[in-house]
């Protein structure tokens, strides 16, 4: 219940209105629900009994108006109600959504994307079903047990020692079963994450599958989890299950209390029909009242449990944020500087980089080179301060890029990542990520740099082409074309290329980034390549070997001067002689 209160206290707050009128109309409905078993006494020992016609209709009367009172304000209460769940579900959304956005690749690795995505979806709705549940019975349960505790005590002080004994066990029961389900409800959560994670996978690897033959392999493992959450679903079931059978037996046994011995009550005439009626109406409201009650006690342990993980999201700052005075203010000279630059993953024995220093120079190529993990998309993602590093500095333009604002920074960055994606759309739509306000001219140019103005004057709509999400209707090489057009289109200081034209053959790379040189002058380029026929031409080659340089120059430079560099050369031009 701290989880949840500490989480929703926001909320609540804003969403104060709501909550005065759900109270407020809570409260009639309850005080009506309240006076029907009186009213309803009166009729049967003023009226019935003795036979007053005029009284029954009077009465009957009364209690059809508070009885249109009761249903108005119940339908009202449930208005607010429902309007203060959704407001709250979709402003918890929110929150969790802009605050996942600002994490970098190392929160967001820590959490996990399947996990972050059940965290937005399934484990808010369990939060506001419970708001929904509370906004319905929060009000109107107490008010019925602790009201008809007093309106039945009213009527008949004599049988009031039912009431010392069914509530308290009720109660017992009710909490014993809540107990028993929390720890069920914490594992079906971890169930779920784990179920979205294999069918993230699945899905995204779905020609992978189908290529190996895996689909019967695949379809067991995620029947397995499947499984698992319903296996533990069905345990929390079962134990829920224990409740409504114990809350009925109680009922019923006082039900049956109440007349054997209201029974003898009227027949020494020590109390009336209607009263013990009326009394036997509010026994029942009152174990109803702790029946709706425990409702609320079912939703809550999951719904603790869910708020558990959302506040845990919440409470993660970004290890990537702007600075108390950050800078927001950059000159257009698009230069890298590393000093001594080292980074290591959290938890990591070793580096992945050390004692990296070189410089990106405006209107330059600086291209990275090395073996599979060398550690070259690691540097690419400290240019773009996806990760922070862990030692020495890198500046931009002059200035320590953790002193710079993150939306200052990327603003003058192109970056081009090694697994291009592109947004469900049209290929306008896509191109304007960067650049809102480009025009079809710029787009054009954009493409003709690109090598794609080809292929995407072919496509019906041209500009206005449709894009599935991912980019899964167009080739590996047409989209990968288009994500290098998009960062063209934003015109940055720094274009960041990140193993970018792996999937361009010889003669379109070549003619891409003479082009790009022709273009965009005056921009600096870092290439990350694994070809050496793709950054021969750079002005500068940097050769990563273990995480560390061991060679920096230009082509000739390198194959006069680095071991390593004439290597991968060596390899490459045998595998074109092979092939």
């Amino acid at each position: 219940m701290k989880v949840l209160h500490q989480l929703l206290r926001p909320y609540i707050r804003e969403a104060s209105a709501l909550v005065v009128g759900v109270i407020i109309f809570q409260l009639a409905q309850s005080f009506a629900s309240l006076l029907l078993p009186t009213l309803n006494a009166d009729i049967i020992d003023q009226g019935v009994v003795v036979g007053d016609i005029p009284y029954i209709w009077k009465m009957g009367g009364v209690m059809l108006a508070v009885t249109l009172i009761q249903v108005s304000c119940a339908i009202t209460a449930a208005y607010f109600g429902a309007r203060l769940a959704m407001g709250i579900g979709r402003d918890l959304r929110a929150a969790l959504f802009h605050h996942v956005v600002d994490f970098s690749q190392q929160e967001v690795s820590e959490f996990g994307a399947a996990s972050l995505i059940t965290r937005n979806t399934n484990d808010v709705q369990q939060v506001q079903m419970l708001v929904q549940a509370s906004s319905t019975l929060m009000v109107s349960a107490p008010m019925l047990a602790i009201g008809g505790v007093v309106m039945a005590l009213r009527q008949d002080a004599q049988l009031s020692w039912l009431l010392l004994v069914t509530i308290p066990v009720m109660l017992v029961c009710v909490s014993a079963i809540v107990i028993k389900m929390v720890p069920a409800y914490k594992v079906m959560q971890r169930r779920i994450d784990r179920l979205n994670q294999i069918m993230r996978e699945q899905l995204a690897g779905l020609r992978v599958i189908r290529a190996f033959v895996r689909e019967e392999n695949e379809y067991a493992r995620f029947y397995r989890a499947s499984s698992e959450v319903a296996d533990v679903g069905v345990r929390a079931g079962n134990i829920m299950a224990f409740m409504f059978p114990a809350i009925m037996l109680v009922m019923n046994v006082s039900s049956v209390a109440v007349i054997w011995f209201g029974g003898r009550l009227i027949d020494t005439g020590a109390t009336q029909i209607g009263t013990l009626f009326a009394f036997l109406q509010y026994l029942l409201q009152i174990l109803i009242g702790v029946m709706l009650a425990s409702f609320m006690f079912v939703m809550i342990p999951r719904a603790a449990v869910c708020a558990a993980r959302i506040r845990d999201v919440l409470k993660t700052e970004p290890t990537v944020s702007a600075p108390t005075r950050a800078i927001t203010q950059l000159s257009d000279r698009g230069e890298v500087c590393f000093h001594q630059v080292e980074f290591a993953y959290p938890g990591a024995a070793h580096p992945v980089l050390h004692d990296i220093s070189f410089t990106i120079t405006p209107g330059k190529t600086t291209a990275i080179i090395g073996a599979t993990g060398a550690g070259k998309t690691t540097l690419v993602g400290l240019v773009a301060r996806l990760f922070d590093a862990t030692g020495g500095q890198i500046t931009f333009a002059g200035r320590d890029i953790r002193q710079l604002d993150p939306d200052t920074l990327w603003d003058h960055i192109g970056l081009v990542p090694q697994r291009a994606f592109l947004f469900s759309g049209t290929i306008a739509t896509n191109l304007r990520y960067g650049n809102l306000d480009a025009s079809d001219a710029e787009l054009w140019q954009a493409l003709e740099v690109a090598q794609a103005a080809d292929f995407v004057a072919a496509l019906p709509g041209q500009l206005d082409a449709g894009i599935n999400q991912g980019g899964t209707n167009v080739s590996g090489g047409q989209r990968q074309r288009l994500a290098i057009a998009r960062a063209l289109v934003k015109n940055p200081s720094l274009y960041i290329f990140d193993d970018a034209f792996s999937a361009l053959d010889m003669a379109t790379d070549a003619a891409l980034q003479a082009a790009l040189r022709a273009h965009h002058p005056n921009a600096s380029r870092l290439i990350v390549a694994q070809r050496i026929s793709s950054i021969r031409d750079a002005e500068q080659i940097v050769v990563l070997d273990g995480g560390t340089i061991v060679g920096c120059g230009s082509h000739d430079q390198l194959v006069a001067q680095c071991a390593t560099y004439r290597e991968i050369l060596a390899s490459q031009q045998h595998a074109q002689v092979g092939a």
